[in-house]
């Protein structure tokens, strides 16, 4: 896929992997559109990179997504490449009752119900174009629950049948359907989190080693973009699945307790 000569959407563009395709497809040449619900970063996001275009807009929001799908048609009606890659991830002890009924499903709102809706929204536009795309960015937790993060990995695993399905029924038609598939990748999506993350960890990666291989499985015509590590877990969800859910389970173990210090000390 040429994506030089693209017009490119990214939702959740200021930050993580995100800002790094904005970084790395503005460099290739591409006409990117950062999107994101901080207005404040998004204007830091077009200071250090003053040719995109920026649009503030909310993916699990309906309504905050047909307005931008109206401004993008009519400003970009070249656009063709669509990167649902906004996401959140929270690690949550189910036991625990504090959060909401609205509240409890928000990863499935923004990383899942908004995906599906983005996609939705802008297929028609799309499909207009004699070359196209849609990348959905999933998880290796699509291949394995991970117990601390379990509306996170509900999500991803939800994203990835999706994007299989959306694959399928796309196939006779001029747009292509990529997923993007990272590991633990050193994000803010942990930068709340009580349970510290090991940045020497043999399990994660810089978001720009990602990024970068992500983008030559595209040039590539690729359907699933991901380094060799996911293809370990794609493996060993195969062959040891209860190994691996009982491995990830163990960081579950760490985050109750250090839950219950930080309660502890708060009273």
């Amino acid at each position: 896929m040429n994506l030089q000569r693209s017009t490119v959407l990214i939702t959740g563009g200021t930050s993580g992997i995100g800002l790094e395709l904005v970084r790395q497809l503005t460099k290739i040449g591409a006409t990117v559109i950062a999107t994101g619900r901080d207005l404040i970063k998004l204007t830091e996001t077009q200071k250090e990179f003053p040719k995109i275009h920026i649009f503030q807009s909310d993916v699990s929001d309906a309504e905050s997504i047909r307005k931008l799908y109206y401004k993008v048609s009519q400003q970009f009606p070249d656009l063709n490449i669509l990167i649902n890659n906004a996401g959140e991830m929270r690690l949550l002890d189910l036991q625990d009752t504090t959060p909401s009924l609205e509240n409890i499903t928000r990863e499935i709102d923004i990383n899942l119900s908004g995906l599906i809706q983005m996609t939705h929204q802008f297929l028609p536009l799309l499909a207009k174009q004699p070359s196209a795309a849609i990348v959905n960015v999933s998880s290796g937790i699509a291949f394995m629950p991970f117990s601390v993060a379990p509306v996170y990995s509900a999500s991803k695993a939800g994203v990835r049948a999706y994007t299989q399905a959306l694959r399928l029924q796309l196939k006779d038609t001029s747009v292509k359907v990529f997923e993007m598939i990272p590991p633990g990748v050193k994000t803010n999506l942990q930068k709340d989190w009580v349970l510290p993350t090991d940045s020497n960890s043999s399990l994660t990666m810089e978001a720009d080693k990602m990024v970068k291989i992500a983008i030559k499985g595209m040039q590539q015509n690729k359907p699933e973009l991901y380094p060799t590590l996911i293809g370990v877990i794609r493996w060993a969800s195969r062959i040891v699945p209860g190994a691996l859910i009982n491995f990830g389970h163990k960081e579950f173990e760490r985050f109750k307790q250090l839950n219950i210090k930080a309660n502890n000390q708060t009273k």
